[in-house]
């Protein structure tokens, strides 16, 4: 009788322990992280690799089922798939080199129009500059200032850097790859459960497999919205005579897997493209009309409908990742950071110390049905 209070007493201690956050761990993470940002460029095709690995390791999987070997089927799949993103590159490479070889013509028509805009602005620097004339101190600048003559690397030498770095971030990219996609999920749980010492291989692979199922999921209904809104932005942009409409289709399809600015970004491209291409004010608001209502009902009714509450994740969050992604790692982190919040959100939800991560990660909904879930999960992984 008189042990049970004593046992009581010692259960918390482990759990409290668990809790502590000591100066040594967040230097570790400081320092893990400042080496992350540094060293960028070893770390990118890494990451990038783990995330297409993650997208085709299910059909991988599914191949291996009927017997085929991962490494037969990995490098069928993975090739298939760089052919089919070379074929695109290449069909879209001629139109964007029209655009880039107009750009002076188009810088031209822009300034030529916006030259209202631009005699106001003027008016405004004028004015500006006149009252900073009246508090200068009417000093004469120093004549023949000598100019500093910088020595600088041939265009050929720049040029064999730049692709040389980029031909190994590429060969990076598809061998680990290729690596991830052979040895599949065991190989990730036993890398994984070698430095987690609470974890087992069996436990690590199972949050491995439904982080895949996620975000392949995920992407693979987000890749078919998008290519629909691909061709809907296709055929409005020819219905208007917008000049090479299927540029514009493409371009709306590869930016709209990055959250609200991808779309942002396609309106403000596909409006200059307009302005520049047209005379009348009406077809220019009439194609930037049209692809905000395509992309109002894209948001609104068809991603709702196909990927339903999947990403359920408060959307300041995604805008942030997407901020501190592309201020970290450029491109590369703008990409990154929403596969990344949906696989922490599904590690959370598979742990038992992750009901504060899938709080703060979750939409701002206070419904009972969001109270019912947690506690469900709680039920379920105590």
């Amino acid at each position: 009788m008189s042990a049970s209070p004593l046992k009581s007493e010692a259960l918390p201690e482990p759990a409290s322990r668990a809790r502590q956050l000591t100066p040594s761990t967040l230097l570790a993470w400081g320092a893990f992280g400042l080496l992350l940002y540094v060293a960028h460029a070893a770390f990118v095709p890494i990451a990038l690799a783990l995330l297409l690995a993650l997208i085709l390791s299910g059909p991988v999987e599914a191949l291996h089922k009927y017997r085929v070997s991962r490494s037969l089927s990995a490098m069928f799949i993975l090739v298939t798939v760089l052919a089919v993103m070379a074929g695109g590159v290449n069909l879209m490479w001629e139109p964007t080199q029209e655009w880039f070889a107009k750009a002076p013509q188009t810088v031209t028509i822009i300034k030529r129009k916006a030259r209202p805009v631009a005699q106001f602005m003027n008016r405004l620097d004028d004015l500006r500059n006149n009252a900073g004339n009246l508090n200068s101190s009417g000093r004469a600048a120093p004549a023949n200032s000598p100019t500093a003559v910088v020595a600088g690397e041939s265009a050929p030498v720049m040029f064999l850097d730049a692709t040389g770095e980029f031909l190994a971030a590429v060969l990076t990219f598809i061998i680990v790859t290729l690596f991830l996609l052979t040895g599949g999920p065991p190989m990730l749980a036993r890398m994984t459960a070698a430095f987690a010492d609470d974890l087992n291989a069996s436990r690590v692979l199972d949050i491995i497999e439904r982080v895949r199922a996620e975000v392949g999921r995920f992407y693979v209904a987000t890749a078919l919205i998008n290519l629909g809104l691909g061709c809907a932005t296709t055929a409005v942009m020819m219905a208007w005579g917008m000049p090479t409409p299927y540029l514009w289709g493409a371009l709306a399809a590869v930016l709209n897997f990055i959250p609200y600015a991808g779309s942002a970004t396609t309106l403000l491209v596909v409006t200059l493209v307009a302005a520049v291409s047209f005379d009348t004010l009406g077809r220019v608001l009439g194609v930037a009309g049209s692809y905000l209502m395509l992309s109002m009902i894209e948001g609104q009714v068809v991603q709702p409908l196909l990927v339903g509450r999947r990403l359920e994740v408060n959307p300041l969050l995604v805008f942030l990742a997407l901020w501190f992604g592309g201020l970290f790692w450029g491109v590369a982190g703008i990409i990154l950071a929403t596969p990344a919040l949906v696989a922490l959100k599904v590690i959370a939800e598979h742990t038992k110390s992750g009901n504060s991560v899938v709080e703060f990660l979750g939409p701002n909904d206070q419904s009972p049905d969001r109270d019912k879930k947690l506690k469900q999960l709680a039920a379920r992984l105590d």
